[in-house]
């Protein structure tokens, strides 16, 4: 007869994320796994998998909630300008208010692990092409109702927004300063005319 768990897995996946985010992979031991999560080795091997299969998951829980918070801002837009302006708030917002400076897990994840581990690489290169069709679609009806520029390519400017998010998130963990993100905002948003 299997045992029931003892703990909330989508809590424990939680702690984990944060953890990972905080430390990083290779920074994260499975002692600091087992503390922090506060379950069992076993627990964690018979629930999660191995560290590794962890970490996929907890990027991918960091993952979905980020294109759930994405969905929201866009529902809640009345405009493409508004949606775009309102994801780059958002972003800022998330990250002047962390006190750790843990930037974005994903772009962390991208510069640790990325360049050697073919699963994360899949999994960013799958989110990337995701934002970038978000703000594809987003530009494109911005265009054909004549609130952004039609003088520059759709996909182009699609990839330049997702370039400046990656750069603003990069730049927060070592910047707070609400101004300065505010101001390259201002710039982005003048670049969709």
């Amino acid at each position: 007869m299997a045992r029931t768990k003892d703990f909330d897995e989508d809590e424990v996946l939680s702690k984990a994320m944060n953890l990972f985010w905080l430390k990083g992979y290779n920074g994260t031991s499975m002692q600091d796994l087992v503390d922090g999560l506060g379950i069992s080795r076993s627990s964690l091997y018979d629930t999660y998998g191995d560290k590794h299969a962890l970490f996929l998951k907890a990027l991918e829980n960091y993952r979905e909630l980020n294109l759930e918070r994405l969905t929201k801002i866009d529902r809640e837009a009345g405009s493409a300008k508004e949606a775009i302006r309102g994801v780059l708030e958002h972003t800022i917002k998330e990250l002047v208010k962390d006190k750790d400076h843990k930037g974005c897990f994903l772009v962390n994840a991208a510069v640790e692990m990325a360049p050697h581990d073919k699963e994360v690489n899949g999994m960013l290169c799958q989110n990337d092409r995701q934002m970038e069709e978000y703000f594809y679609e987003t530009i494109k009806k911005g265009q054909e109702r004549g609130e952004i520029t039609n003088t520059q390519d759709a996909r182009l400017l699609a990839q330049f927004i997702i370039n400046g998010i990656k750069g603003i998130r990069v730049t927060a963990k070592s910047v707070a300063d609400k101004k300065v993100f505010k101001e390259i905002i201002n710039l982005t948003m003048s670049v969709l005319g």
